[in-house]
Parts: structure tokens; sequence; C-alpha cells
């Protein structure tokens, strides 16, 4: 349908658009202004997630399938909102150690162990290497589609050196080389393939939902119409969970997706190593999942089209994306389809392919080249261009060994399968490495242990099944077993043969591999620089911010020999800067002629981490110092002096809090007993004065009845003086003494029934002929209701005529007292036209010592002490007396529970 030149154009044109995209991007990033560094960018780049598989394998498994093609992106969907526990740790881990590949995170983790980063390495390159070439195998078909719509062979047979797939590799190893591995440091920021990635995930969405509203809404007339077809065709039963074990299929297939998305090279350079502020963690929560349902909301429409449109046999399901543009003539469309899954093959492989570099240069070449004596002496100014070519040599050699295993076992499976495989293989480091990070009991022979065995299942179950299908290997070992044994038949170990095959082989691998790890760590014994690293490694949020102080080294250091292996590395000006930089942290001086503290040696080998990897940095510092062995028994002393130290703050910090809180309450004792003492010494006051007068008054007249010629009629006047004012001592010690009583919670109420109305009329009766001598109006304005209250109707009324009494005495002209419900309480008011209390002095009105700590306010008639005694009295009875003023009047207000349900309410009487 299309020439190999025009194809070609294209082709080529959209790798030259990455090369001016990443080429942008870093010519931005050296003028500071970052684009990676936006949240989005973060998120968007963890999309290369979806390769060619989401691109047309999805499509493909959902045709044979139906719904379960769901569960390698419902997992990572369902882990997202864990990032920022389990990922935030690993981000925050890798930036303080500057770890550089996920061979390099458990290397560092298990004392820095260059074999077990080296097993790492090897067996990611067994695992990725197949799925690196599916994403060629996805290119070439759909290239070889482009050219001839009806055919889908492969070009298998023709040399390499006329296979278009073989130059697109090379052109991929260049750009490659090219925008990652720029800076020696494998933990620098690949700015210009982060963009180019991130640029590919909205290109391949587009695309991809391009194609699916072209076949959903212009070849069928809608999601209804295009699924009637495929209900009438007998595609229903893909709706729905195949299988008696669906569910069990549901949640393996879901479990493995969850680990793929954290630890497959691809998604731990892009997650961890690319990341530049954990906080865009928060965005890629939620966009990352919303990615994922975009670019999958067309799947089932195109996979069921393609059965229902296309004649059975005619394109493989894996194809229906391309074919359906191609076979309607749409060809910029197709053309839009083609490039949308180029991109997502060459993210996959661009990001791939460097991690696996950074792998191979730090964990295999340079400490194979390292253990050649004399041969670091020899080359220490050239080490770093050593390392740079090493990896750049690796990229090639890679995609190589990729395009080789496409044309010699890839072709013959479909793009699903060989996908999962490799994730199957990958999973088998999560067990080391989440244990690593919680557990610091985890152990390097239990993690060597734990994977090696994984493998070794996962090989057999699942990549020897394939060997046999290819015809390396006899088909009876697949019926019958090895040697005849059926229970160890490779798809059905022990029996168990009612899982998928890819189910079936994560079951047993990543059983096993959990179960050696744990058990082999329980019962061997950790090295004291494992010991140090998994204490780091599980307190990271902890010990973060005090890093090299944290780890604990032993040994003899000179700074020369330290900055010379630095130089050979970083370069002098890296090296000066990483010098001045430790200096402002620490407050320490660097002297080249003195030896290094552990701190800095510390520092040292963790900037040559980010270059080379944790495991040759211990090497290459291990050259140069004269590092001590320590014991167990020294880093427990450590260990135990620092907890030690940390427990005696933390118990020093406890006491000076409580001795803070203590002190303030004693303050607020001490100012609460001068203030009682200032009211005794007023209370006393205000009592002798109060005293004082009626007494003063009984002696004056009582000398005056002496007089023997006092008239009889004066007599009697004098007499009744005597007895009034005797009577007002009386209601004033009375007073004291009910102020006390109440204090000291010794006043006890007598409740009974009481008719609350009738009581408030007789309190009324009671005063009303003072009110009429007064020439004031007295109103009543009540509202029925039950008759019975418990009250005690003494103190009741007590207060009732202290109100009214007081309210006689500034009023002006009227008088009233009100009686209504409010909520679940009766209130009861006494309101007067008088001048009112000023509003400063409203808080202290119901206080027993108002009077004698407002010397300069009006004094009324009276003790002063009647509000105080009023409150007690409705606080006794579990209500509250208040005052303020309205519209020219004062009132005060009584609130009292209501005992029996709200009756009808009615307004009565008018005194």
């Amino acid at each position: 349908m299309f020439s190999n030149l025009l194809i070609i154009s294209f082709t080529f044109g959209y790798l030259a658009l990455l090369f001016a995209i990443a080429w942008f991007s870093e010519k931005k990033a050296k003028t500071g202004r970052k684009l990676s560094n936006h949240p989005a960018i973060y998120a968007l780049s963890l999309a290369v997630y979806c390769t060619a598989w989401t691109y047309y394998g999805s499509v493909g498994r959902a045709a044979t399938h139906g719904l379960d093609f769901l569960t390698i992106y419902i997992g990572p969907s369902l882990a997202a909102p864990l990032w920022w526990i389990v990922l935030r740790k690993i981000i925050r881990i890798s930036k303080v150690q500057n770890i550089s590949s996920i061979a390099d995170f458990i290397a560092s983790r298990y004392g820095k162990n260059v074999t077990l980063g080296g097993m790492v390495t090897i067996l990611s390159l067994v695992g990725i290497l197949p799925y690196i070439a599916i994403q060629i195998k996805a290119v070439s078909s759909s290239f070889q589609m482009l050219q001839d719509s009806q055919s889908f062979d492969l070009a298998l047979g023709i040399p390499f050196f006329q296979d278009t797939a073989f130059y697109l590799s090379l052109v991929l190893a260049a750009f490659t080389i090219l925008f990652g591995t720029r800076a020696i440091e494998a933990t620098a920021k690949h700015e210009g393939m982060v963009m180019a990635v991130a640029f590919e995930s909205v290109f391949k969405l587009i695309a991809f939902l391009a194609v699916g509203v072209f076949v959903s809404f212009f070849v069928f007339e809608g999601f209804g119409d295009l699924f009637n077809q495929s209900a009438q065709q007998g595609l229903d039963s893909l709706f729905t969970l195949q299988g008696e074990n669906g569910a069990m299929e549901w949640f393996l297939m879901g479990l493995l997706s969850m680990m793929a998305v954290l630890f497959l090279p691809r998604q731990f350079q892009m997650g961890v190593i690319e990341n530049t502020s954990e906080k865009h963690i928060d965005t890629a929560m939620w966009l990352f999942p919303l990615y994922l349902l975009l670019i999958n909301l067309f799947v089932l429409p195109i996979a069921f089209g393609g059965m229902v449109y296309f004649p059975e046999g005619l394109f493989q399901s894996d194809t229906f994306v391309l074919a359906f543009p191609l076979a309607l003539g749409e060809k910029w469309l197709a053309i839009l389809v083609y490039l949308g899954g180029f991109s997502a093959a060459t993210g996959m492989i661009i990001v791939s392919t460097i991690a696996l570099s950074t792998m191979i240069s730090n964990y295999l070449v340079m400490p194979i080249l390292l253990s050649f004596p004399g041969f670091q002496k020899r080359n220490q100014h050239r080490l770093g261009q050593i390392l740079l070519f090493s990896r750049r040599l690796s990229i090639l050699l890679v995609i190589l060994a990729a395009y080789s295993y496409y044309h010699q076992v890839a072709a013959q499976f479909t793009l699903v399968s060989i996908g999962l495989i490799s994730f199957v293989a990958i999973a088998q480091f999560a067990p080391a490495l989440i244990g690593g990070i919680y557990w610091k009991q985890a152990s390097r022979r239990g993690a060597q242990t734990g994977i090696l065995v994984g493998f070794a299942i996962w090989f057999y179950t699942l990549v020897l099944p394939t060997m046999v299908n290819v015809g390396y290997f006899s088909e009876s070992l697949l019926q019958h077993g090895p040697f005849g044994l059926s229970f160890l038949r490779p798809e059905a170990l022990l029996g168990l043969s009612d899982l998928s095959y890819i189910s079936h082989g994560l079951f047993f691998s990543l059983a096993m591999n959990i179960f050696c790890f744990v058990g082999v760590s329980l019962f061997t014994i950790q090295s004291s620089k494992e010991h140090n690293q998994a204490v780091v490694f599980v307190d990271i949020f902890r010990l973060s911010k005090s890093m090299d102080s944290s780890v604990v080294w032993k040994g003899q250091a000179y700074l020369l020999d330290l900055k010379t292996l630095l130089t050979n590395f970083l370069g002098e000006k890296k090296t000066a800067k990483a010098f001045k930089e430790f200096t402002a942290s620490t407050g320490k001086r660097l002297d080249e002629k003195a030896l290094a503290d552990p701190e800095f040696v510390n520092y040292s080998e963790r900037l040559l981490s980010g270059v080379i990897g944790a495991a040759s940095a211990r090497i290459l510092v291990a050259s140069v110092v004269k590092e001590e062995e320590i014991r167990m028994e020294e880093v427990l002393d450590i260990l135990k002096e620092s907890s030690e130290i940390k427990a005696l703050n933390k118990e020093l910090e406890a006491k000076s809090r409580e001795l803070k809180k203590a002190s303030k309450k004693l303050q607020e004792l001490i100012q609460k007993l001068q203030i009682n003492d200032l009211l005794k010494d007023e209370f006393i006051s205000t009592v002798t004065h109060e005293m004082k007068t009626p007494i003063t008054s009984i002696r004056a007249f009582s000398e005056i009845i002496k007089e023997d010629e006092l008239p009889e009629e004066e007599r009697n006047r004098f007499l009744e003086i005597i007895i009034q004012e005797t009577e007002r001592m009386s209601r004033l010690i009375d007073q004291v003494l009910d102020l006390e009583r109440f204090d000291s919670g010794k006043q006890k109420m007598n409740l009974r029934e009481v008719d609350l109305l009738e009581l408030i009329r007789e309190s009324a009766e009671s005063i009303r002929q003072v009110m009429v001598e007064k020439g004031l109006k007295f109103e009543l304005q009540l509202a029925e209701s039950i008759k019975k209250q418990n009250l005690d109707p003494d103190r009741i009324k007590q207060v009732l005529l202290n109100l009214l009494s007081n309210a006689s005495k500034f009023a002006r002209s009227e008088v009233k007292i009100k009686a209504q419900f409010e909520g679940n309480s009766w209130t009861i008011s006494v309101w007067d036209d008088g001048p009112g209390i000023p509003s400063e002095e409203i808080p202290y009105i119901f206080d027993k010592f108002f009077q004698a700590r407002n010397q300069n306010s009006k004094k009324p008639v009276g003790s002063g002490l009647g509000l105080a005694i009023s409150k007690k009295i409705i606080e006794s009875h579990q209500g509250e007396l208040s005052v303020d003023r309205k519209n020219e009047w004062t009132y005060f207000e009584i609130k009292l529970p209501i005992l029996i349900t709200k009756p009808q309410e009615k307004l009565t009487q008018t005194l």
C-alpha cells in the first residue's frame, strides 16, 4: 500500500522529531530551565510502561481472553495510592545512596555486594532481552503491513543488511547513546530522554484514541451497534471472567503488574532514577491511572470490531489496530497509527537499554576490569572514559542481541506471551527489594537464594516450554515431565494444572522465592556492612539528613588519595565542588596532607556510587584506603550507644515537657491563690463594712434609749430601727453562709413538684406593692404549661424576688417578667427600663466580690451578694443565669431545663 521510501521517510522523520525534542530539552536544561521538572512530565514518563504490547498486544489478548487484558492495568492503578509509602521510600534511599539502577539498589542494601549486583544484572538481561525483541517485532510487523496490508509475515529469511528493522535498531542505539550516556554519572538526569519519552506517551495515546474513535463511530455506529453485533456472533462470553479460577487469575495477574510497574528496569529508571522531586508522586498517583484508563478505553471495541468486521484468519488479532485504517483506505490514519505503535516500542527500547547498560558497566564490566592486578594503576586517568565506552558499547550490544533474538525466537510468539514472561522474571526481585526496605533481618544470602530459586523455577515453568515449542526439546517433557515424572511437568507442577501457564509460573516461582528469602535470612548472620546498610535502608527517613555520619566505618585513609580517585571519575571541577559542599554541610575543614575522617570516606564512596555503582565504588575506595573489618560486637556497641543517647534525649525531652507543664500549672495555681487571697481580703473588707453599718446604728440608738427623758413614742421608733438593723445583719450572715455552702458543695436543694407559673405569680404578688409605691408599671407575660416541675420553690422564689427587687430599684417607669419555652428549657426573664449596666462591668456582675473590686463604680443599696447567690441557685438546678441589654431594656434571663414534655403556649395576664 505504501512505498518503502514513504514509510522510511515518516519513520526517520519521527526519529528526527525525537532528536529535536531531546536536543531542545537538553539545551534548555543548561540555561537552568528544566522542562522535565514538571510533575505531569514525570507522570507521563511512567507511561513508558505502555509498550507495543499495550498498543497492539492488549487488543490481541482481549480478542482471545476477553476482559483478562485489564489485569495488567488494574494492578498498577490499585497500587498507585501506595506509591507515597513504597515508591517515595525507594526514591529517598536512591537519592541519599546515589543509586543508579535496580541492581545497584539490591546490591547496596545487602552490603554493597558485587556478586549479588552482577547476578541481578545477568538475570535482568535474560528477562528483558525477549521483551525488547518483541518491540522490534511489533515495529517490523507494522512496517510490513504498511507495505502490504494483506501480509503480516515477517521478513525473517532475508539477510540482516536488507532488513529495515536492523537499521531502525541501529538508529535507536545511536539515539540512546547520544542522549543516555552524555554524563558519566549514572544517576545524572537524562533531560532529553525524559522529554522524548513523555512526548511519545502523549503521541501514542492520541494515535490509539484516534483509531478507537474511527472504529467505534465510523466503521460501526457507536458502542451499542458494535457490541450488539459482537453478541450476535457469540462473543459475549468474552465479557465475563474465564474459567473456574478466574478470580485467582485476576489476583495473580494484578499482583504481577503491581510489581512490574515498579521493578521493571525501565520503570525503575523513570520512576526512581529520573525523579527530581518526591512531591511529583502526588500527581503521578492520579494522572498515571488516568492515562491507563484512557489508553485502554477502546481496546475492547477494536478487538470485538476486528473479530466482527474481518473474516477469520485475514488478520492476526495483534494487528487489528493497524488493520482497520489499512483495510478501509484511511492512509493518513494508518501512518498515524503506525507511528503511535513505533513510539510505544521505541520508548521502551530506549529506556530499557539505558538501564541495562548502566547495570552491565557497573556490575559486570568494571568489577571484572578492576579484578585484574595493575589495571587501575595503569588506567587511573582513563577510568572515566573506559566506563563511558563500556556503557555505549553495552547499549549497542543489547539492542543487537534483542534483534537477534527477534529473528530466532520472538517472531513465533505473541506480544503478550513474551511480555508476561518478562514480567514474571522481574517479579523475582520484589521479595529482596521490598523485604530489604522494611525488614532489617533480611540478609544477602537470603536474597541471593530467593532470587536464584525463583529464576530457576521461572525458567523451568515459563521459558523451557517456549523452547520446546521452538523445537529445542522434546514435547514429551511437557506431556510427561522429566524422566516420566508427571508431577514435575513444567506447566503443571505438583499436579496444579487449573491455572494459566503464566499464573502457574508466577505462583510457584514467587512462592519459593519468598520462602527461601525469609527462611535463609532467619538462619544466617549478617556481616557488619550488611547490618549497617539494613539500618540505613529501613530507617532512611530518620537517617537521611545525617547519612555519612550514620554509616559505620573504621580504618585509615589519606585525603589526597581519595581526591585523586574522585578526580579520575568526576574531573577536577566537580571534585572541587564536592569538597566545598562537604565543608559547607559538615563545617569540617579538609586538609589534603591529613587523614580523612570516616564521614568523608563514606561521602567519597557515595559520590562514586553515582558513577560506577555502589559495589564498584566500594572496591575502588578499598583500593586506596586501609579499612579494618568491624566486628559485629563493635557495630552493636555503636548502635547501642546511639540508641542509649537517643533514648536519653527522648527522656530528657519528655521530662522537660513535663517540667514545663508542671511549671505552668504551678504558675496558674499561684495566680489563683493570689487572686483568692485578694478576694479573701476584699470579702472580709466587704463583710466588715456591711456589718459595721447596722452595728453602729444599733449602738447609737441603744445609747439614746438609755436616756430616761426620752418620750415613749421616740423610744418605740428607735427600737424598731434596732430590730430592722438586726434583721439586716441576720440576712447578711445568712447570705455569707449560703455562699460558703454553695462553694463547698454542701448546699442541698429541696426538690419537689411545683407549679412554676404559680410560683412566679406569688413572687410577683410579693413585690407588687413596692412597684405601686414607686409608680412603676408591672407586667407579666407567661406561657401556660403543665403545672408540675421539679424545683426548690423557696430558692427559686428567692432568685425571683432578688431580680425583681433589683429591677424596682433601677427602673424608670416599667418592669416586666416573662416566662416561655425556648428549645428544651424554660426561659424566665426580668426586664426593666433603667439606665442599665456598663458593658465593661457585665462580666463581673455575678461576682460576689464585684463591689469590693470596683470601688469607683456606683455602689447600689444592698450587700452585693444577692446576684452571686442567685447564680449559684440556678446552676444547682442545672440552669443558667445571664444579663443583657436590648432596645433600651436591661434583662436578667433564667434558663431551666424542662422536665415534662412541651405544652401548647398561650400568653396570659397582665398585672
